[in-house]
């Protein structure tokens, strides 16, 4: 069964850091595309950002460039996305997903809360 489970969300200060993990099972992640996506409340989902299988073509959003980093650890089977400087407007539920883009729903993992408030 393929999975993806993410951990590492939590509440943090403006301008504070967090890592989100991403674990994969059923499937290794370094045969895989994979996406940073996040939806905040009443808002659509919006993709943060991706690697695509070599690690060539990396993407950012706008929104995030220059304070998050995507990254994978081939041998955990792990996606990583530090996050960086956050801000309020972060605040969302963030998910990691199979693909390259904004994939569909059922390929995202369950998710994991950030919120940045003082």
């Amino acid at each position: 069964e393929v999975q993806l489970v993410e951990s590492g969300g939590g509440m943090v200060q403006p301008g504070g850091s967090l890592r989100l993990a991403c674990a994969a099972s059923g499937f290794s992640c370094s045969t895989a595309d994979m996406s940073g996506v996040r939806q905040a409340p009443g808002k659509g989902p919006e993709w943060v950002s991706g690697i695509n299988i070599g690690g060539g073509r990396i993407y950012y959003g706008d929104s995030v460039k220059g304070r998050f980093t995507i990254s994978r650890d081939n041998a955990k089977n792990t996606l990583y996305l530090q996050m960086n400087s956050l801000r309020p407007d972060d605040t969302a539920l963030y998910y990691c997903a199979r693909g390259y883009g904004l994939p569909p729903k059922r390929f995202w993992g369950q998710g994991t809360q950030v919120t940045v408030s003082s």
